[in-house]
């Protein structure tokens, strides 16, 4: 594990003048345009289609894209900076952009410059929506065990098998691809490969390509998760991310995108946690009981003490893995802590922000109620907590 210096402790916190713009116009964003609706949005299951423009317009799909290729240019650190604030405001607005960033983020590091001039500039912009593809309905945190293949046929691979909880599996024109490739190989992680596969948008069947309706959720409603149902789907030999000679280094180059989006799941959580705090102390502002605000009964105190505490700690963990990872770094322990950490405190802080609203908080009056379904997914996402215990225990015993 990384030991920071008092310095580099307290430059952990320290935000440039840029970051702290963008930072501060997502806030601003979500105090006016998010949090009055993101509830309402949530109960009808509607996609945030004016807040994804607005998200466009603030050059949002782009942030990390190198300005070369129309982005942003931004640092992985502030990306992470802006998902927890968007995350403040509705996970499932993080979600719309979390897997297209992913998918920027292993063509930027992995494409081949031709790949990277043909993609990245539509996907700064949000013209190009992307999603990304790994789990499969028998093979969730054991990668290895995935059974969709690609098939050799000339200059094109066929594909078929059966992918699940696609993030915006409907409604992007392009999905990050784990195939296998050779399946002799062994280890089988080396006969697997990532493709870059383009499909039709909004097409529920086009030829080799089934998208069932979208699944039925606890919460992160909103943002569509899919199955992708693949049936001799033709894709070009020049589709294999990186080019032809990275055919079966695609379980490395999703791994490093899985410990990117641990990091990720991190400032979500993070996101979510601050706001079930803020409306915790607001509601306890507000709310009286035996002549006085329940702020002021200690049992409602110490849950707010508590909760804040905790907050602030998953928020250096997630920072200290979003720094160390902005750096080219193995970050799989500190991504592994911050995700663990991050996802347990935003399930308390929401359970504990629906118990000081009292029975106002199982009704969705309040929005307190949607941050309790929400916050599960933060748990089992990238990888459960129980697999990151495996993670964290693995290299501390290396």
């Amino acid at each position: 594990m990384n030991e920071l210096t008092i310095e580099e402790s307290q430059k952990l916190n320290e935000l440039t003048v840029e970051q702290q713009d963008l930072v501060n116009l997502i806030r601003e964003f979500v105090d006016k345009e998010v949090l009055p609706i993101a509830s309402d949005l949530d109960h009808r299951d509607e996609f945030p289609e004016e807040l994804v423009e607005a998200m466009k317009e603030m050059g949002l799909f782009g942030i990390t894209i190198p300005e070369e290729y129309g982005g942003l240019g931004l640092d992985l650190f502030t990306y992470i900076l802006v998902v927890k604030e968007l995350s403040r405001g509705w996970i499932s607005l993080s979600g719309v952009i979390n897997t297209h960033f992913m998918a920027a983020w292993m063509i930027m590091t992995y494409g081949s410059e031709e790949q990277k001039r043909t993609y990245l500039p539509r996907m700064a912009t949000g013209e190009s929506r992307s999603a990304y593809s790994m789990t499969e309905a028998h093979a969730g945190s054991d990668v290895q065990a995935i059974h969709t293949r690609a098939r050799r046929e000339g200059d094109e691979f066929v594909l078929n098998g059966q992918k699940m909880w696609v993030t915006n599996g409907l409604r992007a024109d392009m999905v990050m691809i784990l195939a296998v490739t050779d399946p002799d190989a062994e280890p089988r992680h080396r006969g697997m490969t990532a493709f870059i596969v383009e499909k039709t948008p909004d097409v529920g069947e086009q030829p080799g390509l089934v998208v069932p309706p979208q699944l039925k959720k606890l919460g992160y409603k909103g943002v569509e998760s899919t199955e992708l149902v693949f049936d001799g789907f033709r894709v070009p030999a020049s589709s294999v991310l990186g080019g032809e000679g990275m055919i079966g280094k695609g379980f490395k180059q999703f791994m490093a995108a899985v410990e990117l989006g641990r990091v990720n799941v991190g400032a979500r959580a993070v996101g979510l946690a601050t706001c079930a705090l803020e409306q915790a102390i607001k509601y306890a502002k507000e709310r009286d009981t035996f002549g006085k605000p329940i702020s002021k009964h200690q049992a409602i105190q110490l849950k707010i003490a508590r909760m804040a505490t905790n907050l602030r700690a998953a928020e250096l963990l997630v920072l200290d893995a979003a720094r160390l990872k902005s750096t080219g770094a193995r970050a799989d322990l500190e991504a592994g802590m911050a995700k663990l950490f991050a996802t347990e405190v935003a399930m308390e802080n929401a359970a504990e922000a629906m118990r000081i609203h009292g029975g106002y908080g199982y009704s969705q009056e309040y929005m307190v109620e949607r941050l309790y379904r929400d916050a599960p997914l933060l748990v089992l996402g990238e990888g459960t907590n129980e697999i990151q215990h495996l993670v964290i225990a693995s290299r501390l015993l290396d």
